[in-house]
């Protein structure tokens, strides 16, 4: 299955200054087949190592951390003759050995011939920890997420019809109408699968939801398993709490995240760590409110409001126990979640093309679902899940900024009116 991190990662192999690279994200999201099928298509071997299913590799770092020590070693374990830019150098589950982290640094400062890529399902959490040696400034970073729609529609065959939609989306020209009927039909069904690869594979094979529902509840349970094994003892509990509590929040009709609704008389101090740990390892992703459409936006952010995003669709969907058939056809008894499935999805978009997501709220109550900053501009996103998109909140911010145009998602067809991009929900991955 195409993935758009390719293209990253050929940029970072023929870039001159190049520097070791981290590859960071949630477990399962595709890390480590990512770096493989790079490794396999653009170099002469790969030279492999996992830190969780070889724990004995850590030692080969207890004593010392320079190439020239390193290499002749690591050939050896590998099996294969390590060659300056010629063969790949993969260290997997990272987390586990700080060693090799810190090792990073002398790579880039003495050895920068030799390519490297370093994989771990929870670094945020493990650089976050006082102890580690982060390499600061010697290496390159990247986020990898869920796949996005564009590589959801992609997976399933359906080529012409995203060179369709982002024709339509560069134009402001509404897509065919029985083209925007099955592209609708595609992004309810995301909204189920998500974009796990083993689950869009898995749907892309067989179209079976039940199989691919199984796979879900396995990464859900893996993620369990991580806040037990990679977090203090005090905060397992809380972690777990905050997790849980957060789908039931996005049902809510103001999904502003309320600590006294984890348990009663909850504050900010017994739950903030939990957050974070979340955030850190990928797992969900935080949006803050803005009150001044200002640049940059992050210094006008209110650090005590904000929203909780999961990081894929699939698995809200199945930690939500969400019938297939409910979402597919949109049935009532889920109106009160149909809104927050959109911000949600909307906002997974967003991230994977690079945005950082605010929200905007007035002091009387106005709300813009996001402000982004696009081509140097502040663009406000309204996002509506069915095809009535009369937005009060919007008028009334479009009034105070007089930005240059907004975006508003929604199940209506493309079109430009009254300084308002409008923008099918299929299409979020072309803003």
């Amino acid at each position: 299955m195409y993935r758009k991190i390719m293209l990253f990662l050929e940029e970072w192999k023929e870039s001159e200054h190049r520097k070791p690279l981290i590859l960071q994200g949630a477990r399962q999201v595709g890390k480590t087949y990512s770096i493989l099928e790079f490794g396999r298509t653009h170099y002469e071997n790969v030279a492999y190592f996992n830190f969780e299913t070889s724990p004995k590799l850590s030692q080969t770092f207890a004593e010392d951390i320079s190439p020239d020590y390193l290499i002749p070693i690591l050939s050896h374990i590998a099996g294969q003759t390590i060659v300056r830019e010629k063969t790949l150098i993969v260290f997997d589950e990272v987390q586990l050995c700080e060693r090799a982290l810190t090792s990073l640094k002398y790579f880039c400062e003495d050895a920068p011939d030799y390519h490297i890529i370093v994989a771990g399902s929870l670094l945020g959490v493990a650089v976050n920890r006082a102890k580690f040696s982060f390499p600061v400034g010697k290496v390159d970073m990247k986020t990898l997420y869920p796949m996005d729609m564009e590589e959801f529609m992609l997976a399933l065959g359906e080529d012409a019809l995203v060179g369709r939609i982002r024709e339509c989306f560069r134009t402001d020209t509404p897509l065919p109408s029985a083209l925007h009927d099955a592209a609708m039909l595609l992004y309810r069904q995301y909204l189920i699968v998500g974009g796990m690869p083993e689950c869009v594979m898995q749907f892309a094979q067989t179209r079976d939801h039940i199989l691919v529902r199984h796979i879900q509840d396995t990464i859900l349970a893996s993620y369990l398993n991580d806040m037990s094994k990679y977090n203090s003892l005090n905060e397992i509990k809380k972690t777990r709490l905050v997790y849980d509590n957060i789908t039931v929040q996005l049902s809510k009709k103001n999904t502003r995240f309320q600590y006294k609704l984890i348990k009663k008389g909850g504050r900010a101090s017994e739950f903030e760590n939990a957050i974070e740990w979340l955030c850190l390892s990928g797992i969900v992703s935080r949006v803050f409110r803005v009150e001044q459409m200002r640049k940059p936006l992050e210094n006008y952010r209110d650090i005590d409001a904000f929203k909780i995003y999961v990081s894929d669709l699939g698995l809200l969907a199945a930690k939500k126990d969400l019938a297939v058939n409910d979402v597919i056809y949109m049935v009532e008894e889920i109106n009160d979640f149909k809104g927050a499935l959109a911000e949600n999805y909307v906002n997974v978009q967003l991230l994977i093309n690079g945005y950082q997501t605010y929200y905007w709220e007035s002091q009387r109550g106005a709300e813009i679902d996001f402000v982004i900053q696009r081509e140097g501009r502040l663009i406000p996103v309204e996002v509506k899940s069915a095809d009535n998109t009369k937005a009060k909140s919007l008028k009334i911010f479009m009034d105070t900024y007089k930005p240059d145009y907004a975006i508003k998602l929604s199940a209506r067809n493309f079109g430009f009116e009254d300084g308002k991009k409008t923008v099918p929900l299929y299409a979020a991955f072309c803003i």
